[in-house]
């Protein structure tokens, strides 16, 4: 198992304790897709961020950066400790797109993150059960590993407000 791979998803675990196995889907779907499937046009992107900018309200303490694929290559950018930190809205929405535009995610690699996470549940390395680790991902699979969101009781406890990016598009300094 992937070293790296297993401590994000045990830091998310320890972090999240209500996360649920959709919520344990979305975040390796976000570390091996990227965010591509977020984007539909530039301008839908920009009211979305704003509105989410307007309406997120407080949340838990977050890192500004949460790197959630190994190497750190894919990052979530927490938007309450980014506005906290006086960055500017619109470099991160030209970050996000222009990750939606080069990214190119994996099936193969969302595997790959996916049996990490079956093997840890087996080994019980995460609070969740391994057969139901393993049933939603078959279901994934026949569905053709959509994106997902968050479950209900993940946003209703931890009001996730995050845009995912490649770390080279960081906005800088960050």
């Amino acid at each position: 198992m992937p070293k790296q791979l297993v401590r994000i998803l045990a830091d998310h675990a320890r972090r999240y304790p209500h996360l649920e196995v959709a919520d344990l889907y979305k975040l390796l779907h976000q570390a091996a897709m990227g965010s591509e499937h977020a984007v539909s046009d530039e301008e839908a992107v920009r009211a979305w961020l704003e509105r989410e900018l307007a309406t997120m309200g407080p949340g838990p303490e977050e890192p500004l950066v949460d790197p959630i694929a190994p190497h750190g290559e894919i990052v979530r950018v927490h938007l309450r400790p980014f506005l906290a930190a006086g960055h500017d809205p619109e470099e991160l929405l030209d970050a996000f797109l222009r990750t939606a535009d080069a990214y190119r995610g994996s099936i193969a690699r969302l595997r790959r993150y996916w049996e990490t996470a079956e093997e840890m549940a087996r080994q019980g390395r995460l609070p969740l059960a391994h057969n139901e680790i393993c049933e939603f991902g078959e279901r994934m699979a026949r569905q053709g590993f959509p994106a997902i969101h968050h479950t209900e009781i993940y946003q209703r406890v931890y009001r996730p407000a995050y845009r995912v990016l490649a770390r080279p598009f960081l906005p800088q300094p960050i």
